[in-house]
């Protein structure tokens, strides 16, 4: 099968669908699915967006994890400034940064890379990275940490949308929620679970012609490959902090499963609290698990749950608390557009040299 990247076309396609470009909500298929006023559904498909509850649609990009299949968690201590915020929110692998007030280190990276060869290149670019394109005082450019290797492969959940479970259990037992000052209601509620399904999400396939310079049936054609080969997953609405909705706490948990561990991974597939899980082999530990919860002491009546569920099983473990405060980056968009951008620039190096060599040649031709 050929690598669907090596093809310029389908580059310019991605980065329409992946940016978001050529995507917008579908107000009169929302309007049909819930069986309310198109203005009903316009204003408060205005508000989520406005409220930051939810991020505009695009296409996920999981091919990410083919070009970049491994998972580094980097402990290290940071100076706060803006140099190094700016930084944080910009450099092409990092997709979740967070102050950290657990362990020996302040910060707490999350990053993809290829290999771990290509990790350590980058690792030794950084200082002059640092000091050079963001002004960082030598002091501050060198990095000391501490890293995990984890594998994407690995990966046995993936689902950044399950938070919305958690949300429509909060609103049935409180009756109401209020997110970033905004009083969510059943209708906002109904539309939310829609928008992160990839219900009410809609493709301007004429941009996406006008981009590429496709015909229509040919962009339609493209697409559909993109999803058969898992570069990409169906439009959907993500939470502004990917896979965290808003309000919650994420934990970052390393556990050692003695026995029972099919069991307990079934258990945890179902379970809305788990996003994302990963198989791992890291001293004790043997699954990485990333988690939504309403507070720590949430978080921990749901451990204990578990542990008294299946008894003997759990051995050690270790959980990172990462609250919305702590927050200085959460953007996966960053890692994915950029590897959709280098290709591209790679494809424009290649033209720029062969208009070059052919003005030469043509010049050096004999009149």
């Amino acid at each position: 099968m050929p690598d669907l990247l090596e093809d310029r076309e389908n580059l310019v396609l991605l980065e329409g669908l992946v940016s978001g470009d050529a995507l917008s909500v579908n107000l009169s298929a929302l309007s049909r699915v819930l069986n309310r006023h198109r203005n009903t559904i316009k204003k408060k498909v205005e508000n989520l967006f406005s409220y930051n509850i939810v991020d505009r649609p695009v296409f996920p990009f999981i091919g990410l994890f083919k070009v970049y299949p491994l998972l580094v968690v980097i402990q290290l201590d940071l100076p706060e400034n803006e140099q190094i915020e700016r930084w944080v929110k910009e450099d092409p692998y990092i997709f979740a940064a967070f102050k950290s007030r657990q362990g020996e280190y302040d910060t707490l990276l999350f990053v993809y890379h290829e290999t771990i060869t290509s990790y350590q290149l980058w690792v030794e670019s950084l200082p002059s990275i640092l000091r050079i394109k963001y002004g960082v005082p030598e002091k501050d450019a060198n990095l000391v940490s501490s890293v995990s290797y984890f594998s994407n492969q690995l990966m046995i959940k993936y689902n950044p949308s399950s938070g919305i479970n958690l949300m429509e259990q909060d609103f049935k037992n409180r009756g109401a929620l209020n997110i970033n000052g905004y009083e969510i209601d059943e209708i906002d509620l109904e539309i939310l679970k829609c928008l992160v399904s990839g219900v009410g999400i809609k493709v301007n396939k004429r941009l996406l012609c006008k981009k590429t310079g496709l015909h229509r049936k040919t962009v339609e054609k493209r697409i559909s490959e993109l999803l058969k080969e898992e570069w990409i997953f169906k439009p959907v609405c993500r939470f502004p902090n990917f896979f965290v909705p808003p309000n919650y706490v994420l934990t970052y948990s390393l556990f050692e499963i003695k026995k029972t561990r099919d069991k307990i991974i079934r258990e945890m597939l179902r379970d809305p609290h788990i996003p994302i899980a990963l198989k791992i082999v890291h001293g004790k530990h043997n699954l990485l698990l990333f988690g939504n919860f309403h507070s720590i002491s949430d978080h921990l009546r749901w451990e204990e749950n578990y542990r008294r569920r299946f008894p003997d099983s759990f051995g050690s473990a270790s959980i990172t608390y990462l609250s919305p405060e702590m927050t200085i980056s959460f953007d996966q968009q960053i890692v994915s557009l950029s590897i959709i951008k280098n290709r591209l620039e790679q494809f424009r190096g290649k033209d720029l040299r062969e208009t070059v060599e052919h003005s030469v040649h043509s010049a050096l031709r004999p009149v």
